[in-house]
């Protein structure tokens, strides 16, 4: 197919196509992407919001127009990243977070071995003078974006399934919103998916970890999930 093929059939969905024309551009899209080099985001975060312009730029492109598809995606391309810059809508992780969340570490590893296991949330709350959710948060805030894919104890249940997350627009978007989304989810819907998605624990052990019922940990994770459905969608 020749790239107007794929952005046609693309634009009709067509998955493989999607992929493909993204695959043939990326030259293109790395090509806005470096005029944005040392604004204080990472390359490949600018690389991928340049792919999100770019997919935009598919579902738009309109052949009446009488211009070039890459004349009518560059500006896509660089006002998405332009965008982003200008709204800051990546989550920043601060300096005082990142030393939180390494005094948190090292006090699941020091209870660890003192206990012989998993310390409860409020056993590292009670050793580093830190709230639960303030433990949760700043985990959370620390936490790898491939999380998204890691199996909870739940018959191996992805954050990423339960979400529904799928398809390429989400994929390149994801490790820029997910992040943003649960730091705005209420404190304790917090620390349930930390527990459950970044823990991997089953429902009940992470009602015995924060000292609530299994029920309510369930309540609790749904409704996280459907504020999260909500945001990302």
């Amino acid at each position: 197919m020749t790239n107007i093929e794929l952005v046609r059939a693309a634009r009709n969905g067509d998955q493989d196509a999607c992929r493909r024309v993204v695959q043939e551009n990326t030259g293109l899209i790395w090509s806005v992407a470096r005029r944005y080099f040392g604004q204080g985001v990472e390359p490949d975060d600018l690389y991928q919001l340049g792919c999100l312009g770019f997919l935009k730029s598919v579902q738009g492109f309109d052949e009446s127009y009488g211009t070039q598809f890459s004349t009518y995606a560059v500006p896509k391309i660089a006002g998405e990243i332009r965008r982003f810059l200008r709204d800051d809508g990546m989550v920043k992780v601060s300096r005082g977070i990142k030393e939180r969340a390494h005094l948190i570490h090292q006090t699941r590893d020091t209870l660890s071995q003192r206990f012989g296991r998993e310390p409860a949330l409020s056993e590292i709350s009670e050793e580093c003078g830190l709230s639960v959710e303030d433990i949760a948060s700043a985990e959370l805030a620390v936490a790898p974006t491939e999380s998204l894919q890691y199996e909870s104890g739940d018959g191996g249940c992805s954050l990423e399934t339960v979400l529904g997350v799928d398809g390429m627009e989400e994929s390149v978007t994801e490790n820029l919103a997910l992040r943003q989304a649960i730091n705005e989810l209420p404190e304790r819907e917090r620390v349930v998916l930390l527990l459950r998605f970044y823990r991997c624990m089953t429902q009940d052990k992470a009602a015995k970890i924060i000292g609530i019922s299994q029920v309510q940990v369930s309540r609790l994770e749904r409704a996280a999930l459907q504020r999260l459905r909500h945001k990302l969608t």
